[in-house]
């Protein structure tokens, strides 16, 4: 079992910046691929991007690349999502998501991840 907790979400105007963690416990945290989706209330998870196991490679949605950042301190056992020139359609319910064994990083949807976590709140305000 992996546990999964995020952190750093909140209440920002557009344009603005906040940085998303994510503490993994329970097992090597480097022998997972991570991944972060967001998810508005009745609709699906979708995907914004993901990283491999040891973080030389990163994959993004179109609709963020060239403003997140996703990133990870194995060290740490943390997985980030730092999010730049936020805008309002990016507010949704942040999840991470951890899938073992992957030697690719284009993991895009749900049913590759074994483990997620709850989710923290990114509201963009307009």
């Amino acid at each position: 079992q992996v546990q999964l907790v995020e952190s750093g979400g909140g209440l920002v105007q557009a344009g603005g910046s906040l940085r998303l963690s994510c503490v993994a416990s329970g097992r090597t945290f480097s022998n997972y691929a991570m991944g972060w989706f967001r998810q508005a209330p009745g609709k699906e998870r979708d995907f914004v991007a993901s990283i491999s196991r040891s973080g030389g490679m990163t994959y993004y949605a179109d609709s963020v690349k060239g403003r997140f950042t996703i990133s990870r301190d194995n060290a740490k056992n943390t997985v980030y999502l730092q999010m730049n020139s936020l805008k309002p359609e990016d507010t949704d319910v942040y999840h991470c998501a951890a899938q073992r064994g992957a030697l690719g990083v284009a993991l895009t949807t749900t049913t590759e991840y074994d483990y997620w976590g709850q989710g923290t709140q990114v509201t963009v305000s307009s």
